[in-house]
Parts: C-alpha cells; sequence; structure tokens
C-alpha cells in the first residue's frame, strides 16, 4: 500500500469519526433530521481527504488522474440499471427464506414503519399508500432512478472520488481482485460508527456493523468493474446513487425476517452479490486497467 493510500484512509477515518462522536457527544439521535444532514455531511469527508491531498498537499491534477468524466458510454447505463435489477433479485432470494413472504400489500413495510412515527402519521401514511395511482413499488423505482443519476450521484461522488478516485488509482496496481478487498474491506469499517448507531441495521446495530463490511467487501468489485469498464469515477457516482435510491425495492413488498436476513444489506444481498462478483469473474478474468 503506498503512503498516499495509507495516509488518505487515516485522515478519511479520522475526520469521519470525528464528525460521528461530535454528533453523539452533543446529543444527537439516528433516524432524525439532525443525523441525516450528519449522515450527508460524512459521505462528503471522503472528497474533502482527497481535495486537501490532491490539490494542498501534492498539488497534483484531480480530473483525469482520478477519472472524473462525463463522457457517455454504455457502461453508464449499466451503472444506473444494475442496482436495481439487483434489489429485484434480493427480494427474490429473500422470499426463498423461512417465514418470509410477499405482501403485495406492503403490510411488511408498514409495520417496520409504524414504531417510526406517530400513530397520526401512520394513519396519513396508509391512507396516502391506498390513493395512490399505480403502485408504490414502480413509484419507488422511478424516483430511485431519477435520484440516482442527480442528487443522489451528487452525495454518491462525495464517497467515489475517494474509494474508486483516490484510493483505486493507488491500489490498482495490487490487482483488480486484491484492491477491489481491501478498498472493500476499508469502505466497511469506515460505515461502523453510523452502523452501530443504527443505520442499515437498527435491529442488530453492532452485528450490523460486522455485516457491513462483509457486504462493502461483496459490493466493491462491482463499483471497481464499472470504474474501470467505464473509466469515469462519475458512473461509479451514479452506481452509488442508484444504489441508495432503489435499495428499498427489496423490502416493500415483502414481510418476515430482519435486518440481518432480509434486503440489499441483508444475507439476502450477500448472495445476489456473490452471484454478480461470480459473473464478472467468469466473464473477465482481467479486466483492462484504466
Amino acid at each position: 500500500m503506498t503512503k498516499k493510500a495509507k495516509t488518505f484512509i487515516g485522515l478519511t477515518i479520522l475526520f469521519s469519526w470525528l464528525l460521528i462522536l461530535i454528533f453523539t457527544l452533543s446529543g444527537g439521535k439516528w433516524n432524525t433530521k439532525p443525523a441525516m444532514i450528519v449522515a450527508t455531511g460524512f459521505m462528503f469527508v471522503p472528497m474533502a481527504v482527497v481535495i486537501i491531498l490532491q490539490k494542498v498537499v501534492y498539488r497534483e491534477p484531480m480530473k483525469e488522474a482520478l477519472g472524473i468524466s462525463f463522457k457517455f458510454n454504455r457502461w453508464f447505463l449499466v451503472a444506473w440499471f444494475i442496482m436495481p435489477a439487483t434489489a429485484i433479485a434480493v427480494m427474490g432470494i429473500a422470499l426463498l427464506f423461512p417465514g418470509i413472504k410477499f405482501t403485495p400489500g406492503m403490510e411488511g413495510m408498514v409495520e417496520r414503519l409504524s414504531g417510526m412515527v406517530t400513530p397520526e402519521q401512520f394513519q396519513k401514511m396508509q391512507e396516502g399508500i391506498a390513493k395512490l395511482p399505480i403502485h408504490y413499488f414502480w413509484i419507488g423505482l422511478i424516483q430511485g432512478l431519477i435520484a440516482g443519476f442527480t442528487v443522489n450521484a451528487v452525495a454518491g461522488f462525495g464517497e467515489e472520488i475517494g474509494w474508486r478516485g483516490f484510493l483505486f488509482r493507488e491500489l490498482l496496481p495490487m490487482g483488480f481482485w486484491k484492491s477491489s478487498f481491501l478498498i472493500g474491506l476499508i469502505w466497511g469499517i469506515w460505515h461502523m460508527p453510523i452502523i452501530i448507531l443504527g443505520h442499515n441495521y437498527p435491529q442488530h446495530p453492532y452485528a450490523g456493523a460486522l455485516m457491513m463490511i462483509v457486504w462493502c467487501v461483496l459490493l466493491a468489485p462491482v463499483f471497481s468493474y464499472i470504474r474501470i469498464k467505464s473509466r469515469s469515477v462519475i458512473a461509479a457516482s451514479i452506481l452509488h446513487g442508484t444504489l441508495n435510491g432503489t435499495a428499498g425495492l427489496a423490502i416493500i413488498v415483502i414481510s418476515g425476517g430482519n435486518d440481518l436476513l432480509t434486503g440489499m444489506t441483508g444475507l439476502a444481498g450477500f448472495i445476489a452479490l456473490a452471484a454478480v462478483n461470480l459473473v464478472i469473474f467468469l466473464a473477465d478474468r482481467k479486466p483492462a486497467e484504466v
């Protein structure tokens, strides 16, 4: 690992975890509006560190070196659609587990949200769902796709310029799979403070912190592959944005299980991502380097 990579990793974890520590010590609670602001700031820490290192410390150009390219190619479309397709696959895999049922009336989603809102908000939510002209699954898909290449992609860029920009460039000489594993491992560890606070695994925050590391390790090769094939960190940002925007599709119409089993970050998601990794391995034994 290069000195630049170590410096980036150290500073990113330091500043990110310090942000969460300040939020926690000030009495902040997760799953609140202030927490959403903090979570957004958390995503932009890697970008801030990259700017400091690339422009101030090393005085090197950013655009070409880090793959900031808007030159469109078909891999941008792959980046846009692969995560919704994966979410649907995750839903199908979850239905194979004991105790998981298909509930097109969204009873499972309603039940999951019932403990997070007031009874009045819960009633209004149910009434709103009943009045929708089309099923909420399709609305969620459309909204997730739109957000995926707009506002979510901007937030995703805050992370991706670090993980698939700076760190990707420094570690790729190790080889595709080794570098992807290491980036995923660090990426997962970086998430630990917000996972422990209740992000993604509110029912099992401590077990979830370990699950998140495994999930990021499985997810990283997909991101690296899109980054290589598209020759752009922007495509990776769209992938990230669409993942965040459509991950909920995996649990909208199912009930049962828990956050360790269902959803994109549960066991069902692990199985789906492992299958995607296998496809990458079989289809392209030597991914081209940028």
